[in-house]
């Protein structure tokens, strides 16, 4: 069980990693040889964090399944540390892998999925790839299966994993807001952190599909404090949106720019 090591990234890394030699935590279709992602970019200085559910195996897989090597590697693995076990992990892999995770936008990011986050945060004046913002996911392992492939019992011991290691995540930053990124963030967010959303029906975000079908879009808004996370010190606001921007059907430019400015005039209303 992780332990809270508050504004401590190391020995969070250290229990993340010990963590992956858990022969249950193998069951979970965790990739074993991935080293965990505490963020996305530098987590200790962002004031916006958008969230995900857990990082792609494309952060560590290339097309064909195979290891991402040299130019192309995003975040280490065994291999690219020189490790046998994560067990043997030191304090300078523990370094080599905190250093990947601050330093992601500048090296070889996932740009296809990421400049739709980019985008619908800009209007904050904060950003991924230049200045005091990041990305979050709820779960700090990449999984061979995608989210909605996993069974329920999985999803829920992936979760059950991911609590203090989420508070130690905010904890450790300066976070304001964070943006919740589809229906699944927005669910699981509200399991680890036990809150309530304001929720409101958007028009300009319904999304037109085949057969006349459509989806409505929702809003969801709430706040944290220390009664979410006891050691959280502050209050952060929470916005969110069901339509996940990177897969869900139908999500146009102008259902993107909908949200964005929705998210822009809440945060300032925020202040």
């Amino acid at each position: 069980m992780i332990s809270l090591y508050e504004n401590n990234w190391e020995g969070l890394l250290q229990k993340l990693t010990y963590q992956l030699t858990d022969e249950s935590v193998k069951e979970l279709s965790i990739i074993p040889f991935a080293s965990p992602i505490i963020s996305f970019g530098d987590y200790k200085s962002s004031i916006v964090a958008t969230m995900g559910l857990n990082p792609s195996d494309k952060e560590f897989l290339d097309a064909l399944g195979g290891e991402l090597s040299g130019i192309a590697r995003r975040f280490h693995t065994l291999s690219s540390l020189g490790l046998n076990h994560w067990g043997d992990a030191s304090s300078e892999h523990l370094t080599l892998i905190q250093n990947s995770c601050e330093s992601y936008f500048s090296n070889n990011p996932y740009n296809i999925w990421f400049r739709d986050m980019e985008n619908i945060i800009s209007g904050t004046g904060f950003s991924l790839y230049k200045n005091k913002a990041c990305h979050l996911d709820l779960i700090p392992y990449a999984t061979y299966q995608k989210w909605g492939k996993l069974g329920k019992e999985k999803k829920n011991s992936l979760l059950g994993l991911s609590k203090v290691f989420l508070e130690n995540v905010l904890v450790g930053s300066s976070i304001k807001l964070i943006v919740l990124n589809g229906q699944s963030v927005v669910d699981g967010f509200q399991k680890l952190a036990n809150i309530q959303y304001e929720t409101k029906s958007m028009s300009d975000w319904t999304l037109y599909q085949k057969n006349n079908k459509y989806v409505n879009g929702v809003s969801f808004r709430s706040k944290i404090n220390n009664c979410n996370f006891p050691t959280l010190n502050r209050e952060i606001l929470v916005l969110g949106f069901n339509h996940n921007l990177q897969s869900s059907f139908g999500v146009s430019s102008q259902v993107k720019a909908s949200i964005k400015n929705w998210i822009t005039e809440s945060f300032k209303e925020s202040k």
